[in-house]
């Protein structure tokens, strides 16, 4: 009879449906006492309700690849659905050369599989090891922003990910999990983008990213910038408006 973590770990379920391609990422941290005020800013922006977050995550890393180039891979279990649903997550390098040096955002691989509940095995089998888990908790945006370009307006959408990030020291003990930056929030901005089309969604992602300026500060990932000194005073200036009904 399987074991309970057994029970929980996914495998892979070829006729799920596959996502893939690139994305334009720009990421920030926020203090926690902010969130809510960023929260606002967030649903004024986008006209929407927040959607809760609460993700299991499981790290992965082809150790046959050590001492060249370390092959990552993310498990993912929402736990906020009815039935938990898994999806490996394959995060490869951002773009290189002068043109990814100039745009505001970093242009990276991504694609997104659908898994079932029993992949671990399978993955271990491809040279895969358990690497560590986290629990990411928090909520997230969509908003649409619009670029204007020589053919017109092209309009993007944009994910906005705001989430605490928990270590969990037990293997597939969720209960266990603790703040690994106490705190802090971590915010992601992003959008889908190609290879042959990024200049503009890059705009989108920075023009968005200027709307959350004064709480805090966005940059490609790896390159985090700090906490926001006008963090504080843009916090109560949104939290004021939102309470007069002037976000929202």
């Amino acid at each position: 009879m399987a074991s309970k973590v057994e029970a929980n770990v996914p495998k892979v379920d070829a006729k799920l449906a596959k996502v893939e391609g690139k994305e334009c990422i720009v990421e920030g941290v926020i203090e926690t006492q902010h969130v809510k005020a960023l929260e606002v800013l967030l649903k004024g922006i986008s006209g929407t309700q927040k959607k809760k977050v609460k993700v299991h995550e499981i790290v992965l890393k082809n150790v046959r690849n050590l001492g060249k180039s370390v092959q990552e891979l993310r498990l993912h279990c929402s736990l906020e659905e009815p039935q938990p649903s898994w999806t490996v997550i394959h995060i490869g390098g951002g773009m290189k050369g002068t043109t990814a040096e100039k745009i505001p955002a970093l242009v990276r691989n991504r694609e997104d599989s659908k898994v079932s509940n029993r992949a671990l095995g399978f993955f271990n089998k491809l040279g895969y090891k358990f690497d560590h888990e986290l629990l990411r908790v928090g909520f997230t945006f969509k908003s649409i922003q619009s670029v204007t370009t020589e053919v017109g307006e092209i309009d993007f959408e944009i994910t906005t990910s705001v989430t605490s990030i928990h270590k969990i020291p037990k293997f597939f003990e969720i209960d266990t999990a603790e703040p690994l930056t106490p705190g802090l929030h971590l915010v992601e901005v992003s959008t889908p983008t190609s290879a042959e089309n990024f200049l503009e969604p890059a705009t989108a992602i920075s023009t968005f990213s200027e709307l959350l300026a004064p709480l805090l500060h966005l940059s490609k990932p790896g390159d985090i910038t700090g906490l926001s000194s006008t963090a504080s005073a843009a916090a109560t200036s949104i939290m004021s408006k939102g309470s007069s009904g002037i976000l929202g």
